[in-house]
């Protein structure tokens, strides 16, 4: 179904693999368009309730976008190229319904880290890499980069990567906050379907309401609390909610409809 990828459902998991491995996964815009059919389906699967995305092999997640199809693109193309990139893919990815889990296994350069930062948490292997090396080609990151970085790390650090165009390492990623686990690679895939199993455990209807609402705090012109207070009361109405109440003051475990 697809040139690019390898996608795997699992007992409520999907589990999307860039299979680039010749490229170190760069993302070229096939690749681009196939993850977006890829999360899209995902995110409509009743069965689907939490996606994991990594990549393949043991030495990149993502090393940056395919820089030989833009490299001679005008003023237009570039805005163009930002513009279709950050819809299709990497607002796309921040804003699913479904939880997505970044499996950082190895370098996440440009718009790899970019996808990486799009996922709602990031958890990393501990030979991983990861930078914005753009000004090194006398561009800027164009994949939403210069914002959730600043927004994960804080406007000192992100700057301090951007200008350098270096690369730093999995703990120091930790220390950052960029990303929330640092594991050995042989582990990376079996945290993230722990972390999975403990979401799934929990209300789907009320875990997009919650995506939604934090969000609306990054967003221009968006009240994030009045956007929480809308949500939370949205919750009230839900089936999950009726279900969720119910189990707890029946001292049992909730089993939750999704609805």
């Amino acid at each position: 179904m697809y040139t690019n990828l390898i996608v795997d459902s699992k007992q409520h998991i999907t589990t999307i693999t860039i299979n680039r491995p010749k490229k170190l996964n760069a993302l070229n815009q096939e690749t681009i368009q196939e993850l977006h059919e890829a999360f899209k389906a995902a995110d409509a699967n009743e069965n689907t309730k939490v996606i994991i995305v990594t990549g393949s092999g043991e030495k990149a997640f993502v090393a940056g976008a395919d820089i030989s199809e833009f490299a001679d693109f005008s003023v237009e193309e570039g805005m163009h190229l930002a513009a279709n990139g950050q819809r299709i893919l990497f607002d796309f990815v921040e804003n699913l319904s479904t939880p997505v889990i970044a499996a950082v296994n190895g370098f996440a350069l440009g718009g790899g880290l970019e996808l990486a930062m799009a996922c709602h948490f990031r958890v990393a292997s501990d030979n991983a890499k990861m930078g914005l090396p753009e000004v090194s080609l006398g561009v800027i990151p164009g994949y939403g980069g210069t914002q959730r970085l600043t927004q994960l790390v804080g406007k000192g650090r992100a700057l301090e990567m951007i200008m350098t165009a270096g690369m730093i390492d999995a703990n120091k990623a930790l220390s950052y906050g960029l990303v929330n686990h640092v594991v050995p690679q042989d582990q990376l895939l079996e945290l993230c379907d722990t972390l999975a199993a403990k979401i799934i455990k929990n209300s789907s209807v009320a875990i997009s309401a919650a995506i939604r609402a934090v969000n609306a705090n990054f967003k221009e012109g968006v009240n994030g609390y009045q956007a929480e207070i809308t949500e939370f009361g949205n919750c009230f109405g839900t089936e999950d909610f009726e279900e969720g109440t119910t189990a707890f003051l029946e001292k049992r475990k909730a089993e939750f409809p999704g609805r």
